[in-house]
């Protein structure tokens, strides 16, 4: 499914939501309006590293980034596996891979237009200054 966002176009794969295609674009209106800081959506996580990673960027709260850097050393891992795994992220914004960061730039983003979103959804945040 797909969700719009700030006049992008974000795909999130709803079969690994456990919730209505309705309650999920609900859910992105009240965070785009700033009226939401978390959603409250149940997620299927990948098994493995990837699902180890999603399970450190949900962890990271609204407004707050950490680096590559800072989700690998948690995972004793390196940060070019950990920029794979948000790459991977099948549920951008619901598991909010714009929060990983790199240590002097934004890093990519998989969804929307890719990093302008990813600075949009930042600045929403107030995560950037």
């Amino acid at each position: 499914m797909h969700v719009e966002l700030f006049g992008r176009r974000v795909e999130l794969d709803a079969d690994s939501v456990a919730a209505s295609e309705d309650e999920i674009r609900a859910q992105v209106a009240e965070y785009a309006a700033g009226e939401r800081r978390e959603f409250d959506l149940s997620v299927a996580t990948p098994e493995g590293f990837a699902g180890e990673v999603a399970a450190e960027m949900r962890a990271i709260p609204y407004g707050e980034t950490r680096t590559y850097g800072d989700v690998a050393a948690a995972l004793d891992s390196a940060p070019v596996a950990v920029g794979r795994a948000c790459g991977a992220n099948p549920v951008p914004l619901v598991v909010p891979c714009h929060r990983v960061v790199g240590a002097d730039s934004l890093g990519g983003y998989s969804a929307g237009d890719g990093p302008a979103l990813k600075r949009r959804l930042l600045e929403l945040e107030g995560a950037l200054e």
